[in-house]
């Protein structure tokens, strides 16, 4: 590391998922938002989409700096539809919601652009491609505007884009106003996703794929065209792995900064506050278990859980069922139930369900399927209903092995339980996250920072990260890394069911200090840790930005 790292006066981060709850992107930006303010002040701004237009959103508090208010009614005027406020996260960094859909006006113009400009290529677009392209273009010329209206003259400022989405924002203002120095971050490639979703090796043969290749062959041409051209275009390229890293290089065609995500504490309870939050959640998880089982779990009964979205092979989904079903064939004498909380094509909570969770009765018989939670809409199609009814679960009162699938986003209004996944996942003993495909890996973070030990993967990026600081061989380390490859399937599923066999054989008490190691690796792994990373990223990106322009 360089001896005096240039830092950026003013940072301009946009993603889809400011404002945005859909994935991990969200816990990566909203988790480090309070570590960079904390150096930035009121000159980081956050940029969104406005998806909520008129109606209200849950994330963002109306009401900002007079500056930035300002600026607004002045961006009003010249045509940009935004809004101003602060986002509803610890730190409260300022935040701009822009409306893009005015812009769809004008995208095959600006497609034409990009295509003479870098060559991106948008003929073959579907899907979300339109949506995600005119949002970057939109927040582009946000940044232009805030530039131009807000930011002292040679002012140091970085705009810094996050996935394929935003790419054509890199791409406009390294044209239009390449003062601004520009990062793009890779979350995971668009052609490695899709390899990986449609059942081809990843790993064994990625120094053979060719990104533009497989883009035609996987029709991902358009997605990967311009996260091609930002990765290649940014002034800082950078993804959040080591293995990540390696994908973009062969598929993208250059070598990014790996800048690893981290964590705040302050999403999670303390003291007496974390206490009355695990016990609450378990006694959440005890009543929906009896209102679909007819019988209530024992006081110490393993309780495990698994979530994430629902990429049945990438997030090892197929892995944690089959190695529950071999857990059935061998037992320990504690009683296990296994949460999965990934949401699915949800309709509402079970009417029968719900009726029995929200009366003061006791029940002893089972409900009718008494496997889920929330009525689907593709009960028949949801591949992970379906294998749960595959392998045979019932979930009958003596079976020592239960499966409840929770197929909801859990933001505290499912109906049902009506309590977040933070609260949830405090009262959970155990968690397992055995990926094939997983850039990073936030859940298996996020289980060590509420003190629930867990079970990851060589293929995620944490659990590579455990690896290298030497932890991840036994339970007892607060992490278990289970070494995974395009091959070993069966050895994966046997290594997870020895796992939870060998934890529900502890007692209660034994099994306290995993827990506190676990915390331990979550407090390695907080922002206040890793941001250097970013600090070299934005010292690179605002290098390169002064050779350009002479500066």
């Amino acid at each position: 590391m360089k001896d005096k790292l240039i830092v950026p006066d003013y940072l301009f981060e946009v993603s889809w998922e400011v404002c945005n709850k859909v994935g991990g992107i969200y816990a990566v930006l909203s988790t480090k938002a309070a570590t960079l303010k904390a150096s930035l002040g009121d000159n980081l701004v956050f940029i969104g989409p406005d998806i909520w237009h008129e109606q209200p959103s849950p994330f963002f508090i109306e009401g900002a700096t007079p500056n930035l208010t300002k600026w607004a009614k002045s961006a009003n005027a010249e045509g940009l539809k935004v809004r101003v406020g602060r986002w509803d996260i610890p730190g409260q960094p300022l935040v701009v919601l822009v409306d893009f859909r005015p812009f769809y006006a004008v995208k095959n113009a600006v497609y034409a652009q990009m295509w003479e400009w870098y060559g991106v290529d948008s003929m073959t677009a579907y899907g979300d491609y339109d949506e995600g392209c005119t949002f970057a273009y939109a927040s582009a010329l946000v940044v232009e505007s805030l530039y131009k209206h807000n930011c002292p003259q040679r002012s140091k400022v970085v705009a810094h884009f996050n996935e394929w989405t935003t790419g054509m924002g890199v791409l406009y203002l390294k044209r239009q106003l390449p003062s601004v120095a520009t990062v793009f971050t890779t979350h995971a490639t668009c052609v490695g996703r899709s390899i990986c979703g449609n059942n081809k090796p990843l790993y064994d043969y990625l120094t053979g794929y060719h990104g533009d290749q497989m883009a035609d062959e996987l029709n991902m041409r358009s997605k990967h065209s311009v996260e091609k051209r930002a990765a290649q275009q940014a002034d800082c390229f950078t993804t959040v792995s080591e293995i990540t890293a390696a994908e973009c290089n062969q598929l993208l065609e250059r070598m990014p900064v790996v800048t690893p995500n981290g964590f705040e504490s302050g999403f999670v309870p303390s003291g007496v506050a974390f206490s009355r939050v695990r016990r609450e959640s378990r006694a959440a998880f005890s009543r929906v278990v009896e209102c679909l089982t007819g019988a209530v779990p024992a006081e110490d009964a393993l309780f495990i859980g698994t979530a994430g979205r629902c990429e049945w092979k990438n997030k090892g989904l197929d892995v944690f069922l089959d190695s529950l079903n071999r857990l059935r064939n061998n037992t320990p004498n504690r009683e296990i139930v296994a949460f999965i909380m990934v949401p699915g094509w949800v309709d509402e909570a079970r009417s029968d369900v719900k009726a029995r969770y929200n009366s003061s009765v006791s029940f002893e018989t089972p409900v009718s399927d008494p496997v889920f939670t929330h009525a689907v809409h593709n009960y028949f199609e949801d591949v992970i209903l379906k294998r749960i009814h595959e392998l045979g679960f019932r979930n009958e009162k003596d079976d020592k092995v239960k499966v409840i699938y929770i197929p909801c986003y859990l933001n505290g209004d499912d109906g049902l339980l009506n309590r977040t996944y933070y609260n949830m996942l405090a009262g959970l003993d155990l968690t397992v996250y055995p990926s094939y495909y997983e850039p990073w890996g936030y859940t298996p973070m996020e289980s060590c920072a509420f003190g629930v030990p867990t079970v990851t993967t060589s293929l995620s990026g944490f659990g590579m990260w455990c690896k290298s600081i030497g932890r991840g061989k036994d339970i007892s380390e607060g992490v278990v890394v289970i070494g995974r490859n395009d091959s070993n399937y069966e050895s994966v599923v046997s290594d997870i069911c020895k796992v939870i066999y060998d934890y529900a054989s502890q007692s209660v008490v034994d099994a306290k200090p995993a827990r506190q190691e676990a915390k331990k690796i979550a407090a390695r792994a907080a922002w206040k840790n890793f941001i250097k990373y970013y600090q070299i990223a934005f010292d690179e990106a605002l290098s390169n930005t002064a050779q350009r322009i002479g500066g």
